[in-house]
């Protein structure tokens, strides 16, 4: 094993705490070349895909990379901003807003990177920024508020890979969930009510969120159990009765049984069943993505009128709102709870290092 040394250390370098906000990940271009890597990343990781991997290696490069890519692609042009992917649009503005926040913490400086878990900014590249920073605190938020194996204990995963590389290790903290925390309880909430506001009230109020196969659930992973309790919750918060919502799952993918029910399902079966205004939020996906603006808002939109539904709202994530801003920072402010203040003058301890005989 090498290990990375910092070749601009000093004894009188000034400590940081280093956040870093990581997303799940975008291709850099709405083309089937820039799909391609993208998919062959993520889906490449046993955690996302639990399968023999000499079988799923045949899978995926046999047949899925070779047919995906251009549909998916054509998907992502259906929905790309000027800026670039809307993932990455909002999850940079919810960075910099979050950072802006702790420009003069009383703790020290605090230093912001974001990172994708696939895809550019990767995590060790982002890592590396902040360890050029003299970041000696690490904080870790995954932007998943349900925790599951794919995704939260991905992250764990490539953060804990590029720390192995590291000589000197920051003491490090991450957040496993925020599922059932008050502020994205209410941010939730108080997002969904605006639209009602705007939209008058729906008749029925759908929560959908990313599946899994059941299998995941089955095994011990907790995230059907997360999903469930935050629509619960916000649920109760807006006061709706069991029969003015529903907790669907979308996403799903291949053959074997999904978590259930389904989104595209139930919403042909309202619409076939005569309801006729629905408005739809996808709590689990902290910035609006490829399977919010167009998965739900364009194709389960479509689902949904040809049944016989006539409104149809998509509530956006909570992205960059202030809401979410406030929540992030929190996050962040819990886990700094108990680390004393760090050192922001080490001229004494660099001049004691060099009667010691360091050369800097």
């Amino acid at each position: 094993m090498h290990y990375s040394s910092l070749s601009s250390f000093t004894h009188d370098r000034t400590p940081a705490t280093g956040v870093l906000l990581v997303n799940l990940g975008t291709p850099n271009a709405p083309t089937p070349a820039a799909v391609r890597r993208y998919l062959a990343e993520f889906l490449s990781d046993p955690r996302v895909v639990e399968l023999p991997r000499l079988v799923w290696k045949s899978i995926l490069h046999g047949v899925i990379l070779r047919i995906r890519p251009r549909p998916v692609a054509h998907a992502y042009a259906s929905i790309w901003m000027a800026e670039g992917s809307p993932l990455m649009v909002h999850s940079r503005a919810l960075s910099d807003a979050v950072r802006d926040h702790f420009q003069h913490h009383e703790s020290g400086p605090v230093q912001f990177e974001l990172a994708m878990r696939y895809g550019q900014p990767s995590i060790e590249t982002a890592l590396d920024k902040l360890r050029q920073k003299n970041v000696e605190r690490l904080i870790v938020i995954p932007l998943y508020p349900q925790y599951s194996g794919t995704t939260t204990a991905t992250v764990f995963d490539a953060v804990s890979k590029t720390l192995q590389k590291w000589r000197w290790l920051p003491d490090f903290r991450m957040p496993m969930h925020y599922h059932d925390h008050p502020l994205y309880i209410q941010a939730i909430s108080d997002s969904i009510q605006k639209s009602f506001h705007q939209h008058g009230k729906p008749d029925r109020l759908l929560m959908s969120f990313h599946g899994l196969p059941q299998r995941l659930l089955r095994a011990g992973d907790p995230y059907y159990c997360h999903c469930q309790k935050t629509g619960r919750l916000v649920a109760e918060q807006l006061g709706l009765e069991n029969d003015e919502y529903a907790i669907t799952f979308q996403s799903r993918f291949g053959r074997e049984p999904w978590l259930q029910p389904y989104t595209d399902v139930t919403l042909k079966e309202w619409g076939a069943l005569g309801i006729k205004h629905v408005q739809i939020v996808s709590p689990g996906f902290a910035a609006d993505c490829l399977e919010t603006l167009e998965e739900l808002a364009i194709q389960n939109r479509e689902f949904f009128t040809e049944a016989g539904g006539e409104q149809f709202h998509y509530i956006p994530a909570l992205n960059s709102s202030n809401a979410h801003i406030e929540l992030m920072s929190a996050l962040i402010q819990q886990e700094m709870a108990g680390w004393h203040p760090l050192a922001t003058d080490n001229t004494h301890t660099a001049e004691h290092a060099k009667s010691l005989g360091a050369e800097k």
